[in-house]
């Protein structure tokens, strides 16, 4: 006999600032599929938190089907390091009129083992368009940093001249009149031990419109060189690429004891003109 399909709904969480970060957690057949799976991992986890509505509904669209089945990254637990903590993964592939959720996987955990999850076309579409157009979530410097982040990945020239690659575009609800622009040199390293360095660049955002602040800070990131507006924020072996250590590394992390790194004042000398 044949089952019934699944039916899909994408819940945005966005609790107050402070509190924890705005997540889109999937709800399956009435039920939250995050909070059904977390206990899997007995005692203390994995507790999977949703992943961030800017990359999950954001113009990369990972959950639309494509013509081959692709991996999309759900969920992360614990500290963020998939091979520590966890992070849960599921392939999206389209069956005909179906679209289907199988291949799960957690770095972190090799006996997940989740069920195939099968939606008709139309429902799992329309449920994610609904997710895709409610921005209630979203604040001004998001919307700048999710404008910002689709116009320099179109720029891979300007970035591959300067053997730099995008690593992030950050932002928080707790500083919303700034976001973070993070670099990678050289290109190519992330999976490996040679030396790189983590260059970061802090931008002020205003009440202004959105795309327009947008464009401004693509004009002004990509006239030239961005290694020589911006900070070193991180680094491995920096000397070995000729750049001391940063007296104050990577902001977005902690410190050697433990503390929290503080943020980057606005006015120093990473700043774009205004516009």
């Amino acid at each position: 006999m044949a089952t019934e399909p699944d039916i899909l709904s994408l819940s945005i969480i966005c609790p107050p600032p402070g509190e924890g970060g705005v997540e889109v957690r999937p709800i399956v057949n009435g039920r939250d599929l995050l909070a059904d799976i977390s206990p899997r991992g007995g005692e203390g986890g994995p507790w999977y938190v949703g992943g961030s509505p800017r990359r999950l509904l954001g113009p990369a669209r990972p959950l639309h089907t494509t013509a081959t089945p692709h991996e999309v990254l759900l969920a992360r637990s614990g500290c963020g390091l998939e091979c520590c903590c966890g992070a849960l993964y599921v392939t999206v592939r389209c069956d005909e009129e179906h679209v289907v959720w199988a291949g799960w996987r957690d770095p972190a955990n090799q006996d997940l083992g989740l069920p195939e999850l099968r939606f008709t076309a139309g429902q799992y579409e329309a449920a994610v368009l609904r997710a895709e157009e409610d921005r209630s979530w979203e604040w001004p410097a998001g919307t700048v940093a999710t404008l910002l982040e689709a116009g320099l990945r179109d720029r891979e020239d300007w970035l591959v001249r300067w053997d730099c690659e995008l690593e992030a575009v950050w932002t928080s609800r707790e500083e919303p009149d700034r976001i973070h622009l993070v670099l990678r040199h050289p290109r190519n390293r992330a999976d490996t031990d040679l030396p790189w360095i983590q260059f970061g660049t802090t931008l002020p955002i205003s009440a202004d419109d959105p795309s327009d602040q947008a464009e401004h800070l693509e004009a002004w990131l990509t006239v030239g060189d961005p290694r020589a507006t911006a900070e070193v924020w991180g680094a491995s072996q920096p000397e070995e690429l000729g750049y001391p250590w940063p007296a104050e590394p990577l902001f977005m992390g902690t410190a050697g004891r433990g503390e929290v790194r503080p943020l980057p004042p606005l006015g120093t000398h990473s700043q774009p003109p205004s516009p």
